[in-house]
Protein backbone atom coordinates (compact mmCIF):
# COMPACT_ATOMS: atom_id res chain seq x y z
CA UNK A 1 0.00 0.00 0.00
CA UNK A 2 1.29 3.46 -0.86
CA UNK A 3 2.34 5.76 1.93
CA UNK A 4 0.91 9.26 2.30
CA UNK A 5 3.50 11.22 4.27
CA UNK A 6 3.03 14.89 5.00
CA UNK A 7 5.90 17.31 5.38
CA UNK A 8 6.35 16.47 9.05
CA UNK A 9 5.94 12.67 9.00
CA UNK A 10 8.56 10.25 7.76
CA UNK A 11 7.15 7.11 6.15
CA UNK A 12 8.83 3.92 7.30
CA UNK A 13 9.94 1.32 4.77
CA UNK A 14 8.28 -2.08 5.01
CA UNK A 15 11.55 -4.04 4.80
CA UNK A 16 14.43 -4.35 7.24
CA UNK A 17 16.96 -3.47 4.52
CA UNK A 18 14.96 -0.38 3.61
CA UNK A 19 14.72 0.75 7.23
CA UNK A 20 18.47 0.28 7.59
CA UNK A 21 18.96 2.36 4.45
CA UNK A 22 16.75 5.18 5.67
CA UNK A 23 18.38 5.14 9.10
CA UNK A 24 21.84 5.41 7.50
CA UNK A 25 20.72 8.36 5.35
CA UNK A 26 19.32 10.17 8.38
CA UNK A 27 22.30 9.37 10.60
CA UNK A 28 25.00 10.37 8.07
CA UNK A 29 23.34 12.56 5.43
CA UNK A 30 26.68 14.03 4.35
CA UNK A 31 27.54 10.58 2.93
CA UNK A 32 24.18 9.91 1.24
CA UNK A 33 23.50 9.90 -2.50
CA UNK A 34 19.84 10.45 -3.37
CA UNK A 35 19.04 9.43 -6.95
CA UNK A 36 15.85 9.77 -8.96
CA UNK A 37 14.37 8.82 -12.28
CA UNK A 38 12.73 11.77 -14.05
CA UNK A 39 9.54 10.78 -15.93
CA UNK A 40 6.99 9.27 -13.59
CA UNK A 41 9.11 10.01 -10.53
CA UNK A 42 9.96 13.71 -10.45
CA UNK A 43 7.63 14.53 -13.36
CA UNK A 44 4.08 13.23 -13.93
CA UNK A 45 3.59 11.01 -16.97
CA UNK A 46 1.83 12.93 -19.76
CA UNK A 47 0.57 11.83 -23.22
CA UNK A 48 3.24 13.92 -25.00
CA UNK A 49 6.71 13.44 -23.48
CA UNK A 50 7.80 16.81 -24.84
CA UNK A 51 5.28 18.39 -22.47
CA UNK A 52 6.65 16.61 -19.40
CA UNK A 53 7.75 18.93 -16.62
CA UNK A 54 8.87 18.34 -13.06
CA UNK A 55 6.15 18.42 -10.42
CA UNK A 56 5.89 22.10 -9.36
CA UNK A 57 7.07 21.28 -5.85
CA UNK A 58 9.87 18.90 -6.88
CA UNK A 59 12.64 21.43 -7.44
CA UNK A 60 11.95 23.36 -4.21
CA UNK A 61 11.93 20.05 -2.31
CA UNK A 62 15.23 18.98 -3.91
CA UNK A 63 16.77 22.38 -3.23
CA UNK A 64 15.81 22.14 0.44
CA UNK A 65 17.28 18.65 0.72
CA UNK A 66 20.36 18.77 -1.51
CA UNK A 67 22.60 20.93 0.72
CA UNK A 68 22.14 18.42 3.54
CA UNK A 69 23.34 15.33 1.64
CA UNK A 70 26.45 14.31 -0.31
CA UNK A 71 24.79 14.48 -3.71
CA UNK A 72 21.51 14.48 -5.60
CA UNK A 73 21.44 12.76 -9.00
CA UNK A 74 18.79 12.46 -11.68
CA UNK A 75 19.26 9.24 -13.68
CA UNK A 76 17.22 9.25 -16.88
CA UNK A 77 16.96 7.83 -20.36
CA UNK A 78 16.39 11.34 -21.69
CA UNK A 79 19.25 13.45 -23.01
CA UNK A 80 20.80 15.21 -20.03
CA UNK A 81 20.14 18.68 -21.44
CA UNK A 82 16.47 17.89 -22.04
CA UNK A 83 16.01 16.63 -18.49
CA UNK A 84 17.67 19.80 -17.19
CA UNK A 85 15.28 22.00 -19.21
CA UNK A 86 12.14 20.02 -18.44
CA UNK A 87 13.12 19.75 -14.80
CA UNK A 88 14.04 23.40 -14.39
CA UNK A 89 17.23 22.36 -12.59
CA UNK A 90 19.68 24.98 -13.89
CA UNK A 91 20.62 27.96 -11.76
CA UNK A 92 18.58 26.93 -8.72
CA UNK A 93 20.04 27.99 -5.36
CA UNK A 94 20.74 24.89 -3.30
CA UNK A 95 21.16 22.63 -6.34
CA UNK A 96 24.75 23.70 -7.00
CA UNK A 97 26.02 20.13 -7.06
CA UNK A 98 23.09 18.40 -8.75
CA UNK A 99 24.15 15.87 -11.39
CA UNK A 100 21.97 14.65 -14.26
CA UNK A 101 23.05 11.33 -15.75
CA UNK A 102 21.30 11.32 -19.13
CA UNK A 103 20.92 8.57 -21.69
CA UNK A 104 21.37 6.01 -18.92
CA UNK A 105 24.67 7.55 -17.87
CA UNK A 106 26.17 8.11 -21.32
CA UNK A 107 25.79 11.86 -20.75
CA UNK A 108 26.50 13.84 -17.61
CA UNK A 109 25.41 17.39 -16.73
CA UNK A 110 26.86 19.06 -13.64
CA UNK A 111 25.10 22.07 -12.16
CA UNK A 112 28.41 23.48 -10.96
CA UNK A 113 29.68 23.83 -14.55
CA UNK A 114 26.38 23.87 -16.45
CA UNK A 115 27.88 21.70 -19.18
CA UNK A 116 27.13 18.27 -20.63
CA UNK A 117 29.83 15.68 -21.21
CA UNK A 118 29.04 12.96 -23.74
CA UNK A 119 30.76 10.44 -26.06
CA UNK A 120 30.11 10.14 -29.80
CA UNK A 121 26.66 8.69 -30.64
CA UNK A 122 26.23 5.04 -31.64
CA UNK A 123 25.90 4.76 -35.47
CA UNK A 124 23.02 2.32 -35.14
CA UNK A 125 20.78 5.05 -33.74
CA UNK A 126 21.02 7.11 -36.92
CA UNK A 127 20.34 4.01 -39.02
CA UNK A 128 17.25 3.10 -37.00
CA UNK A 129 16.03 6.70 -37.06
CA UNK A 130 16.12 6.66 -40.87
CA UNK A 131 14.54 3.24 -41.22
CA UNK A 132 11.88 3.35 -38.52
CA UNK A 133 9.04 5.29 -40.26
CA UNK A 134 9.02 2.96 -43.26
CA UNK A 135 9.45 -0.04 -40.98
CA UNK A 136 6.36 0.85 -38.98
CA UNK A 137 4.40 1.54 -42.15
CA UNK A 138 5.42 -1.85 -43.49
CA UNK A 139 4.04 -3.74 -40.48
CA UNK A 140 0.89 -1.60 -40.23
CA UNK A 141 1.86 -0.33 -36.81
CA UNK A 142 0.98 3.35 -37.12
CA UNK A 143 -2.40 3.08 -35.36
CA UNK A 144 -1.75 5.82 -32.85
CA UNK A 145 1.93 4.99 -32.30
CA UNK A 146 4.53 7.70 -32.85
CA UNK A 147 8.28 8.24 -32.79
CA UNK A 148 10.20 10.34 -30.27
CA UNK A 149 13.70 11.50 -31.20
CA UNK A 150 15.98 11.19 -28.18
CA UNK A 151 19.38 12.01 -29.65
CA UNK A 152 21.22 8.86 -28.58
CA UNK A 153 18.08 6.73 -28.78
CA UNK A 154 14.75 6.52 -30.60
CA UNK A 155 11.48 5.67 -28.88
CA UNK A 156 8.14 4.40 -30.19
CA UNK A 157 5.17 5.40 -28.03
CA UNK A 158 1.79 3.65 -28.02
CA UNK A 159 -0.03 5.71 -25.36
CA UNK A 160 -2.16 7.48 -27.99
CA UNK A 161 -3.22 4.26 -29.73
CA UNK A 162 -6.81 3.06 -29.45
CA UNK A 163 -5.55 0.06 -27.47
CA UNK A 164 -2.16 1.19 -26.09
CA UNK A 165 -1.26 -2.13 -24.45
CA UNK A 166 -2.13 -4.20 -27.53
CA UNK A 167 -0.10 -1.88 -29.74
CA UNK A 168 2.79 -2.07 -27.28
CA UNK A 169 2.78 -5.88 -27.28
CA UNK A 170 2.47 -6.12 -31.07
CA UNK A 171 5.54 -3.93 -31.57
CA UNK A 172 7.89 -5.57 -29.09
CA UNK A 173 9.14 -8.42 -31.27
CA UNK A 174 9.43 -6.47 -34.57
CA UNK A 175 11.28 -3.62 -32.90
CA UNK A 176 13.59 -6.07 -31.13
CA UNK A 177 14.54 -7.51 -34.55
CA UNK A 178 15.12 -4.03 -35.96
CA UNK A 179 17.24 -3.04 -32.98
CA UNK A 180 19.35 -6.19 -33.19
CA UNK A 181 19.98 -5.56 -36.89
CA UNK A 182 21.64 -2.26 -36.01
CA UNK A 183 23.45 -3.34 -32.85
CA UNK A 184 20.92 -1.80 -30.48
CA UNK A 185 18.62 -3.12 -27.74
CA UNK A 186 14.99 -2.41 -26.89
CA UNK A 187 14.15 -0.98 -23.47
CA UNK A 188 10.43 -1.36 -22.65
CA UNK A 189 8.70 1.25 -20.51
CA UNK A 190 5.26 2.63 -19.76
CA UNK A 191 3.65 2.35 -23.22
CA UNK A 192 6.99 3.05 -24.88
CA UNK A 193 9.70 0.96 -26.52
CA UNK A 194 13.09 2.62 -26.70
CA UNK A 195 15.79 1.52 -29.14
CA UNK A 196 19.20 2.40 -27.71
CA UNK A 197 22.83 1.22 -27.58
CA UNK A 198 23.70 -1.66 -25.26
CA UNK A 199 26.14 -1.50 -22.39
CA UNK A 200 24.64 1.30 -20.33
CA UNK A 201 21.65 1.23 -18.07
CA UNK A 202 20.54 3.04 -14.94
CA UNK A 203 22.15 0.38 -12.78
CA UNK A 204 25.58 0.86 -14.34
CA UNK A 205 25.19 4.65 -14.15
CA UNK A 206 24.08 4.61 -10.52
CA UNK A 207 26.70 2.14 -9.34
CA UNK A 208 29.56 4.06 -10.99
CA UNK A 209 28.33 7.37 -9.58
CA UNK A 210 27.95 6.01 -6.05
CA UNK A 211 31.50 4.65 -6.22
CA UNK A 212 32.82 7.96 -7.62
CA UNK A 213 31.23 9.89 -4.76
CA UNK A 214 32.32 7.36 -2.15
CA UNK A 215 28.79 7.26 -0.76
CA UNK A 216 28.03 5.63 2.55
CA UNK A 217 24.34 5.18 1.73
CA UNK A 218 22.04 5.52 -1.27
CA UNK A 219 18.37 6.04 -2.07
CA UNK A 220 16.93 5.40 -5.51
CA UNK A 221 13.41 6.40 -6.59
CA UNK A 222 11.90 5.08 -9.82
CA UNK A 223 8.64 4.09 -11.44
CA UNK A 224 9.28 2.01 -14.56
CA UNK A 225 10.89 -1.13 -15.95
CA UNK A 226 13.98 0.84 -16.93
CA UNK A 227 14.55 1.47 -13.22
CA UNK A 228 14.90 -2.23 -12.40
CA UNK A 229 18.67 -2.22 -13.14
CA UNK A 230 19.07 0.65 -10.67
CA UNK A 231 17.12 -1.35 -8.10
CA UNK A 232 19.46 -4.29 -8.75
CA UNK A 233 22.46 -1.97 -8.32
CA UNK A 234 21.18 -0.87 -4.91
CA UNK A 235 20.67 -4.52 -3.95
CA UNK A 236 24.30 -5.21 -4.93
CA UNK A 237 25.54 -2.18 -3.00
CA UNK A 238 23.62 -3.37 0.05
CA UNK A 239 25.26 -6.78 -0.22
CA UNK A 240 28.61 -4.96 -0.33
CA UNK A 241 27.81 -3.12 2.90
CA UNK A 242 26.38 0.16 1.58
CA UNK A 243 22.90 0.68 3.11
CA UNK A 244 20.24 1.52 0.54
CA UNK A 245 16.59 2.49 0.24
CA UNK A 246 14.46 1.57 -2.78
CA UNK A 247 11.43 3.79 -3.39
CA UNK A 248 8.71 3.19 -5.98
CA UNK A 249 6.79 6.11 -7.41
CA UNK A 250 3.66 4.01 -7.67
CA UNK A 251 1.30 3.72 -10.62
CA UNK A 252 -1.27 1.26 -11.91
CA UNK A 253 0.68 0.77 -15.16
CA UNK A 254 3.81 -0.88 -13.73
CA UNK A 255 3.73 -3.07 -10.63
CA UNK A 256 7.11 -4.78 -10.86
CA UNK A 257 8.91 -2.01 -9.01
CA UNK A 258 6.37 -1.94 -6.19
CA UNK A 259 7.06 -5.62 -5.58
CA UNK A 260 10.80 -4.89 -5.32
CA UNK A 261 10.56 -1.69 -3.26
CA UNK A 262 11.13 -0.94 0.39
CA UNK A 263 8.67 1.94 0.20
CA UNK A 264 5.89 2.83 -2.25
CA UNK A 265 4.60 6.39 -2.57
CA UNK A 266 1.83 7.85 -4.70
CA UNK A 267 3.58 9.00 -7.85
CA UNK A 268 5.58 12.23 -8.17
CA UNK A 269 3.46 13.94 -5.53
CA UNK A 270 4.35 11.18 -3.09
CA UNK A 271 8.02 11.54 -4.01
CA UNK A 272 7.80 15.28 -3.25
CA UNK A 273 6.20 14.53 0.13
CA UNK A 274 9.02 12.08 0.91
CA UNK A 275 11.70 14.62 -0.02
CA UNK A 276 10.01 17.28 2.08
CA UNK A 277 9.80 14.92 5.04
CA UNK A 278 13.50 14.05 4.68
CA UNK A 279 14.50 17.71 4.48
CA UNK A 280 12.35 18.56 7.50
CA UNK A 281 13.83 15.76 9.60
CA UNK A 282 17.42 16.57 8.60
CA UNK A 283 16.87 20.23 9.47
CA UNK A 284 15.53 19.47 12.92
Amino acid sequence: MASHPDSSSMPRPVTTAGRDGLDAILARPHRAVLAFDFDGTLAPIVPDPEQARAHPDAVPALAALAPRVASVAVVTGRPAGVAVRYGGFAGVPGLDHLVVLGHYGAERWDAVSGTVRAPAPHPGVAAVRAELPGFLDGIGAWQGSWIEEKGRAVAVHTRRAQDPQAAFESLREPLARLAQKHGLIVEPGRMVLELRPPGMDKGVALREYVHDVGAGSVMYCGDDLGDLPAFAAVDKLRSDGVPGLLVCSGSTEVTELADRSDLVVDGPEGVVHLLTALATQLAS
